[in-house]
């Protein structure tokens, strides 16, 4: 159910509040530019800033708003577990059809630890869980043992590794079996996740790209790897630029030059600087989004 690409669906705002009829009309726009899936309330649709009611509210619409047209992974992240569990039970419940689960940030658990955050979060539900690890924002870096561990529960069925180190999949298809689902965190290095038996990305560069990073995605899935790197040599500046400053930051701005919604994030982060835009802007005409 989940491979290709996968945009980490941004979070659109509307002085300072959820504008929910922008969020329809992205939802709609994925599924007609070829995305095989969505992830909202991830790091990139901001979550950290939003209220647990906010985060149920966006996860409620983007599954209402698919209607069974591409699945549904909510996210589902916490440092505490009980939150964790809450969110999950409710991505559940409204019918996502999977969560995405973070490794727990800044309280830095150990391995025994995750193991059982992440058990009691697999035994709150009967939904399919995808494992987020990425050690440059929790600090903390599952190790593929631990992975391994984990994928023994049934509902457990794979990894969005956002590590940037490719050997990953190798080692993790050997503790967690060939049938573990290995999705890339990181949009530069995805023709090379998949390469080594990814198959495919959860996306911050295709919220503004999706055709391109679907169409990328389906190359590399026919094995047609000269194809996938052309649309990477066009998509690389992009993935450059958008993360010059935070990610989401960047891709919110790229969107609205595209008149898809407002560039307005929440504070500690703020809309990126002149020469970023002037950045972001260059990468999109190098990638035939502008002209």
């Amino acid at each position: 159910m989940f491979h290709g690409s996968i945009p980490a669906l941004v979070t659109p705002f509307k002085n300072g509040e959820l504008d929910l009829d922008t969020l329809k009309k992205l939802v709609d726009w994925h599924v007609d530019q070829g995305s095989n899936g969505l992830v909202p309330v991830g790091t990139t649709g901001e979550s950290p800033t939003l209220s647990l009611r906010e985060h149920e509210i966006v996860v409620e619409e983007v599954v209402k708003y698919a209607a069974g047209r591409i699945p549904v992974i909510a996210g589902a992240g916490a440092n505490n577990t009980a939150e964790g569990v809450r969110l999950i039970k409710h991505a559940a419940d409204v019918g996502a059809d999977g969560a995405l689960v973070v490794t727990p940030y800044y309280n830095k658990p150990t391995q025994r630890g995750l193991i059982a955050h992440f058990t009691a979060m697999h035994d709150a539900v009967d939904i399919p869980i995808i494992i987020y690890n990425i050690p440059p924002r929790s600090v903390v870096d599952m190790s593929p043992e631990t992975m391994g561990e984990l994928a023994k529960l049934p509902r457990i069925i794979g990894v969005k590794d956002a590590t940037a180190k490719l050997e990953r999949v190798a080692l993790q298809r050997i503790t967690c079996g060939r049938d573990f689902v290995q999705l890339s965190g990181e949009d530069a290095t995805a023709i090379g996740y998949n390469a080594m038996g990814g198959t495919g990305c959860i996306s911050v560069t295709a919220n503004v790209a999706p055709k391109l990073s679907a169409e990328m995605q389906a190359a590399c899935t026919a094995g047609d790897y000269k194809t996938a790197l052309a649309y990477q040599d066009l998509l690389m500046p992009l993935h450059d630029a958008v993360f010059v400053e935070p990610g989401l930051c960047g891709v919110k701005f790229a969107m609205s030059e595209l008149g898809l919604c407002s560039d307005e994030v929440r504070l500690p982060l703020q809309t990126v600087t002149d020469e970023t835009k002037e950045r972001l802007r260059a990468a999109m005409r190098h990638a035939g989004l502008l002209t």
